[in-house]
């Protein structure tokens, strides 16, 4: 199975992760929804719709960039829209944005607190139940249509709350979106997961939280080539799972990760969270 000519609609693609998934699935000639915030240059944070859109095209596929606040319905459904228009339908969701802020309670005002839940629970949300009627359409054809939370196993430990309570909880949020919609899409033949990565992932976004190394993280090929996994499996068999990346690859006999470290030969990685 392959993503030739399926629409993928996804959060937070105008750089990182949601950028690699997205060239990813350009490789087999998909056409990509590219929902993002950013439409102008930015030094700090490198990458817009636009540059988005130019490398999707240049890996093979179609790309759509629609300027979208996913905290807002009516900037959704305007996308949603806007994909459907030029597309003509939605497969593929990813719920890639997400915002972070790993500070403990004292420290993390209410504006950071509602940003991180307007994007990742909200967003998340929002984004799903403004995707659904295509998701539906899709299934109906036998397009095999999935979402897909980019989002850690849901683990209740106090170990993963203390630090940033308001940010696991974002966070956590997500993950109950996989729990339930996997439960309540799986009558319509619609796929919903979760994916999180085993080690820390070198993004723009990363890069500017101070004293990471990032040379002891992998890079954003390691979840876009698992995403692909995912995405082309069976979406009535292949539901409500909360994947962690090297084991999915390892699954499908991919146990060789070295080229997907920032430093080639490098044994010892920053860990990410939410992982045991």
């Amino acid at each position: 199975m392959t993503l030739k000519g399926k629409t993928l609609f996804i959060t937070g693609a105008s750089r990182g992760i949601g950028l690699a998934i997205a060239k990813r699935a350009a490789q087999d000639g998909a056409n990509i929804v590219i929902a993002a915030k950013t439409a102008e240059s930015n030094p700090k944070l490198p990458g817009t719709i636009y540059s988005a859109a130019a490398e999707v095209v240049q890996a093979g596929g179609r790309a759509l960039p629609v300027q979208t606040d996913i905290r807002d319905e009516a900037s959704v459904l305007h996308a949603v829209e806007q994909a459907v228009q030029e597309f003509g339908g939605i497969d593929i969701l990813v719920n890639n944005a997400s915002a972070i802020s790993l500070t403990p309670t004292p420290d993390t005002p209410m504006k950071r607190f509602d940003l991180m839940f307007g994007v990742n629970v909200r967003g998340t949300y929002l984004c799903t139940q403004a995707c659904l009627a295509q998701l539906v359409k899709s299934a109906q054809a036998g397009r095999n249509p999935h979402v897909l939370n980019m989002s850690p196993p849901l683990s209740m430990k106090e170990h993963w709350f203390k630090n940033h309570v308001a940010y696991t909880m974002a966070k956590y949020g997500m993950s109950e979106c996989t729990l339930g919609h996997s439960g309540e899409f799986k009558p319509h033949g619609i796929a919903v997961n979760s994916l999180w990565p085993r080690t820390a992932i070198a993004t723009a976004a990363l890069q500017m939280i101070p004293g990471v190394d990032v040379g002891k993280c992998r890079t954003p090929e390691i979840l876009s080539d698992a995403a692909y996994l995912i995405l082309t499996s069976d979406a009535r068999t292949t539901t409500g799972n909360f994947f962690i990346d090297d084991e999915l690859l390892a699954r499908h006999g991919i146990t060789d990760l070295d080229k997907y470290s920032v430093t080639p030969g490098t044994t010892e990685f920053i860990p990410d969270f939410f992982v045991d």
